[in-house]
């Protein structure tokens, strides 16, 4: 695969064949040569095969083979005339991490690190499958985590209002719509919300061993030594069906809106059609139940 070289951190596959735009790789000579070990930048040639795809089909320096998209992958497409695809978001959506201060310093809990991690376990059920944080909900009550987000775990006493104001989009999509969700997706959700889940999730007690800039260090009240907690998860299984059933929905539909892809984990349709703004909706509803998730997993850490 041709790569042109735009200068030391970025590197361009030029437009061939169906590619419908330029593919970009940010990343070192270095990192280059890792990342020609697999197939993720054919994923990225693949991904630019895309209708109303804008520019490039981007690749950030932790690109690695993925589901369509490789991951790392970063694509924009025109609102009016491009597509969506689940693939591009991938089946943990809204996966993220939060970072909660503690007025811990390093001493406070030296010697009582094995009580202390022992006691997260008893609070924040963890591993594949793992649930029993809160009771199940019912249906219309997990209806209401999509619909709100981390408001719904504030409103049962998961939490305080200024963790809505330190959140990314106040906890909660307002494009969100339960009632496109699969009862399904909802079966897998019911009993999982305040639960970590497996594979690269965790709950981690960290110090802040060197700040790079105190100003800024200083407004998230960051001090040397001091005690964080990491909190990595996304939206379980609740998220991962809602992509499974997408995919499926666009793989049927594509024949439909006649769109060609070279890889068929790349399904996806027009934004503007039906099957495309109920993704949408639906996929906005997994990502409230992701930081309805985070926040409650946040109160019992």
């Amino acid at each position: 695969m041709e790569l042109k070289k735009i200068h030391d951190y970025l590197w361009e596959i030029p437009k061939t064949g169906g590619m419908r735009v330029p593919g970009r790789i940010y990343a070192s000579s270095a990192m280059l040569e890792v990342v020609r070990t697999d197939r993720s930048l054919q994923q990225v040639v693949n991904v630019a095969h895309l209708p109303g795809i804008l520019n490039y089909s981007l690749a950030m320096p932790d690109i690695h083979w993925g589901y369509g998209f490789p991951i790392g992958g970063v694509a924009a497409t025109d609102p009016e005339e491009g597509v969506i695809s689940p693939g591009g978001v991938g089946y943990d959506i809204n996966c993220g991490v939060r970072l909660v201060r503690t007025s811990l310093v390093r001493s406070d809990i030296q010697d009582k690190l094995k009580r202390v991690v022992g006691a997260l376990y008893e609070n924040v059920p963890t591993g594949v499958g793992a649930s029993g944080a809160i009771r199940r909900l019912s249906a219309a009550e997990l209806k209401k985590v999509l619909a709100k987000g981390g408001r719904w775990a504030v409103e049962q006493g998961f939490g305080r209002e200024e963790d809505l104001q330190h959140t990314e989009e106040n906890g909660c999509l307002q494009g969100a719509d339960p009632d496109v969700v699969s009862s399904r997706a909802l079966e897998r959700g019911a009993s999982q919300v305040g639960t970590l889940g497996s594979g690269n999730h965790f709950l981690e007690l960290d110090v802040v061993d060197e700040l790079f800039d105190e100003q800024v260090a200083q407004a998230f009240g960051l001090q040397q030594g001091g005690v964080v907690i990491l909190i990595h998860t996304g939206s379980r299984g609740l998220g991962h069906q809602v992509c499974t059933d997408y995919l499926q929905v666009m793989d049927r539909a594509m024949k439909r809106y006649r769109i060609e892809l070279p890889d068929r984990q790349l399904a996806c349709v027009p934004l503007q059609s039906l099957e495309g703004k109920d993704y949408l909706a639906a996929m906005q509803a997994a990502a409230n139940f992701a930081w309805a998730n985070r926040q409650t997993i946040m109160h019992f850490a």
